[in-house]
């Protein structure tokens, strides 16, 4: 049979795809050495009853026109030819200002450069409508993308630039990973990624002798291969365990006070805090034993096996996902600091290593151009876990990182790129909050909840079904992404789409600047091409580059970035921050008055605890069988659930003391919400504590009711919609608390992959 290769790549590795007659397989790219399995979701997902074909539009919006109605979500759609729907959607453009606009687009659409779903509609909005009230942070990292700016300096460069594996590998002796560091996460990057190496240098650092540690109440937060100590805490409760680490190092003499004198800030304003005399509680082993459940024994000792050794600290995205979330990205760098290793190969501190397939690699040394934006008129935005918050308060007053600022009145949203209905929290009230617009836009190739929820859906393409250019700032291959397949039905890239409501606003030749979409991605290459050649590196032309499917891309020096800088040089090469050195405490976060989050970092006793009626601590932390929730019909998502329904992990003792037994359906409740799950159990994760991906897509047994039973196991409709804190309003959707029982009614039926009625 003949065979048929296409370079292409993803957010989870690059592939060739292969057909053989009408049957698609994908194959990992080469060099890779740890494929991940999650481009296996491609084949099934490409012609999947989930797909979109035709515009739609909700029957209630069609024949009432826009305003706010609680029948989203609870009404079927009639398909619409796309001459009207974007006659139609225009219309609607036109009739709302600017500021009464949300440009909502979040989540991995595409690896691509230039079919990125976020870059297309902001350029739409800012060209054709001249803005847009958007938003601002993520919800993986919104509370550190804040807080790390005021005592690290920028976000990136903190976080990408700092600390590579193969430090790890070749000088790291103790790694000591607050939240873990799962491959799960560390397979994806935005931009794509032809070379998995976390696992190999976990396993090569281990073999030389340097310690993982694994502090997280899930065993399998490290692999096998970095053979690591467990250390399971309370949920919620690492700001304490520091802490008791931090006192310990003091009393003991241990700290580095040399490092502590000539690199940081606020030291001795901390100091008070850390040994009691300020609030009368000192911060000891003893103390922190009754908050993380951990013996003080055991605090003390890791402490005394920390001094003195070459030790990296990692704090996970994890543990800044819930309340008080600053804290533990704070106090991480405090830890780390008083160790003295903050600058030096393989030591000191590294915020979320192993997050993301970005972090711990080295930069290219050439760009990687983006589709340009424009320029947005609207000044007004949100964090980007607000936005319940915002449709259900406009005018009510808000705090952010220091401003006064006033939630907008928004009429429509738009939104093209991501699954609202899987990153936010508390879906219920995010239901009655997309209540209360006159219009919801969707663009998505497949019918999401929030596609369900909407008022216009048009069917965009999947990245199988177009071309582009893939490429990620710290991965050294440009792939040349050919088109795999045709478009599904009338689908339609969001280029396209864009660029005919452009036209029907007058402003088509500004969106486009008359650029097709292969013209626009040769524009893009070529300022790649150009600096290759500037720099003296073989610079193919674009359709040289196109033929052969990829390119490979110099990469810059390994010398720790900023932080390695100041640490070689603290006078000449200061941090960018308020006092040029490490701020342990800061008198700006000070100056904002935030009880929830003062001037250096403090424990916060938690709010959402264990009750009766909610006994057991949730993590809804990200899957491991797909991206969020992007393509979760895929075989390799789908084939991961048991009996239909995302897997839910348990200890034994937990499950015997509800008679639950393996494989049985499981109800967990709060009074937030409820959903069902699958039973596994394990004694891999803390007594006391269960376990639920994200990223199962919300499947209401009636979507009449104001808080349906998910019957599918989105943890969402769980967790709480509130702000890390004033300082950075992040996700807290990490952790809440649940009961847990058998479910032994009739079970009744998945529908969330089948198109709406």
């Amino acid at each position: 049979m003949d065979e048929i290769r296409i370079p292409h790549s993803s957010h989870w590795g690059s592939f060739t795809a292969v057909w053989r007659g009408d049957a698609l397989t994908v194959e990992p790219h080469p060099a890779d050495p740890d494929p991940n399995l999650l481009i296996q979701n491609f084949p099934a997902a490409l012609r999947h009853r989930a797909r979109i074909a035709r515009p739609m539009v909700r029957r209630g919006w069609l024949e009432h026109g826009p305003g706010p109605s609680d029948r989203r979500g609870r009404e079927d759609f009639v398909a619409v030819g796309w001459d009207e729907v974007l006659d139609r959607l225009a219309g609607e453009l036109r009739r709302v200002r600017p500021e009464q606009v949300f440009g909502g687009s979040y989540g991995w659409s595409s690896a691509g450069r230039f079919h990125h779903a976020q870059s297309q509609i902001h350029r739409f909005l800012n060209t054709s409508l001249g803005g847009y009230v958007r938003s601002v942070n993520s919800y993986s990292a919104g509370a550190s993308g804040v807080v790390l700016p005021h005592i690290l300096g920028p976000f990136e460069a903190v976080t990408r630039q700092v600390v590579t594996w193969e430090q790890v590998v070749a000088h790291s002796e103790i790694v000591i990973a607050f939240g873990g560091m799962a491959l799960k996460n560390s397979m994806v990057a935005g931009g794509g990624v032809t070379r998995h190496t976390e696992r190999g240098a976990m396993k090569a650092a281990a073999e030389r002798g340097c310690q993982f540690i694994n502090v997280s109440p899930l065993r399998d937060d490290l692999p096998g291969e970095a053979h690591a100590e467990w250390v399971a805490p309370v949920p919620g409760s690492d700001t304490a365990l520091m802490l008791g680490l931090v006192h310990t190092l003091v009393r003991d003499g241990l700290h580095d006070a040399g490092f502590l004198a000539r690199y940081c800030a606020g030291w001795e304003e901390f100091l008070p805090y850390l040994l009691g005399t300020s609030d009368g509680v000192a911060k000891s082993a003893e103390w922190a034993s009754g908050i993380t459940g951990l013996p003080a024994a055991q605090i003390e000792g890791l402490a005394h096996r920390l001094a003195g050794r070459r030790v990296l600290v990692t704090v996970a995205h994890a543990l800044q996902r819930a309340e008080w979330g600053e804290q533990p990205v704070w106090m991480g760098a405090v830890l780390a600091a008083a160790l003295g290793q903050i600058g030096l190969p393989g030591g000191g501190y590294s915020y979320a290593l192993g997050a993301l397939a970005h972090y711990g690699k080295l930069a290219n040394a050439v760009p990687a151009a983006g589709l340009p934006q424009g320029v947005n008129g609207v000044k007004a935005f949100i964090p980007v876990a607000r936005i319940s918050d915002m449709l259900l308060n406009p005018g009510a007053p808000f705090e952010y990182n220091g401003q006064h600022l006033t939630y907008p009145e928004i009429r429509l949203v738009y939104w093209a790129g991501g699954n609202p209905f899987h990153h936010h929290q508390d879906i219920n009230r995010l239901r009655r909050a997309f209540g209360r617009v006159d219009t919801l836009v969707v663009h998505d190739s497949a019918w999401t909840a929030t596609a369900r929820h909407a008022d216009i859906v048009l069917p965009a393409t999947m990245t199988l079904e177009r071309e582009d250019i893939g490429a990620a700032g710290t991965d050294p291959v440009m792939i040349a992404m050919h088109k795999v397949a045709e478009p599904f039905g009338e689908a339609r890239d969001d280029y396209a789409i864009f660029s005919a409501l452009a036209e029907r606003l007058g402003c088509g030749a500004k969106f486009t600047e008359g650029r097709t979409a292969r013209e626009w991605l040769v524009q893009l290459y070529e300022h790649t091409r150009r600096s290759l050649a500037h720099r003296g590196y073989p610079a193919p032309d674009f359709e040289t580059f196109w033929a052969n499917g990829e390119i490979v891309l110099p990469q810059g020096p390994d010398d720790g970035g900023i932080v390695g800088a100041f640490r070689a040089d603290p006078e000449g090469h200061p941090l960018p921050t308020p006092s040029g050195r490490i701020e342990i405490a800061s008198k700006v976060i000070a100056g904002f008055g935030y009880e929830d989050c003062p001037g250096h970092p403090v424990w916060i006793a938690p709010v959402d605890v264990p009750t009766g009626r909610a006994p057991l601590h949730l993590i809804a932390n990200q899957p491991a069988t797909r991206l969020h929730s992007q393509l979760d019909f895929g075989g390799h998502s789908d084939g991961s659930k048991r009996r239909g329904r995302e897997v839910l992990t348990m200890h034994p003792e937990d499950a015997a003391a509800r008679g639950i037994g393996e494989g049985d359906v499981v109800r967990l409740s709060n009074a937030r919400g409820a959903c069902l799950a699958t039973a596994r159990l394990s004694v891999d994760i803390r007594a006391g504590v269960v376990q639920l991906p994200t990223g199962a897509w919300y499947d209401p047994d009636d979507a009449e009711a104001e808080a349906p039973l998910c019957v599918h196991g989105n943890p969402n409709v769980l967790t709480r919609d509130v702000g890390t804190s004033r300082l950075a309003q992040g996700c807290t959707g990490q952790h809440t608390v649940v009961e847990v029982a058998r479910y032994d009614g009739n079970l009744p039926p998945i529908r969330a992959f089948d198109p709406p009625g």
